[in-house]
């Protein structure tokens, strides 16, 4: 294991819904042997976001702006990024939720620098939605458990069980 990549020879894969989440991003912290952080390269061109508005409950990320400009939407609050610029994204509620947008003219491309944890929940408060992840492997895009809901139907503990 080589513990020094170079951005440029990341191996980057597609995601988004074709519509205005668009982006090509790669995982690689494990390629370094980084197994407490994570590190995930993004690539968003104009007009598109790689994800959804969300919050964390246990992972806290930064961004670091490579290039190009963009809208770091935090909160309630909106705020201009561009190149040099360096992004908090602490756990919490939806105060602390938080989505790059690039709205400039060229490509964004940024770092996602997090810490690690088994099992996370992440709450999307534009949809209402909450994901509940648990050893699943982004690189892969499975195995775990990765069960996106939205909340609606409380149950007892012991519904459904004999």
């Amino acid at each position: 294991m080589k513990p020094v990549i170079n951005i440029d020879d990341v191996k980057m894969r597609e995601t988004g819904n074709g519509a205005g989440f668009a982006a090509k991003v790669a995982s690689f912290g494990p390629q370094i042997g980084s197994t407490g952080m994570g590190v995930m390269l993004h690539v968003v061109e104009p007009g598109k976001k790689a994800f959804p508005f969300h919050v964390h409950h246990q992972i806290h990320e930064l961004f670091v702006i490579l290039e190009g400009e963009g809208t770091y939407r935090f909160g309630d609050r909106e705020y201009p990024v561009r190149a040099g610029d360096v992004c908090a994204a602490p756990t919490g509620g939806a105060e602390n939720a938080h989505q790059l947008i690039n709205t400039g003219k060229e490509t964004l491309k940024y770092l996602g620098i997090s810490t690690m944890a088994e099992t996370e929940v992440v709450e999307y408060p534009d949809s209402g939605k909450v994901a509940v992840i648990s050893r699943f492997d982004w690189s892969t895009m499975s195995g775990g458990v990765r069960h996106i809901f939205r909340p609606g139907e409380p149950l007892d503990y012991f519904d459904g069980e004999a």
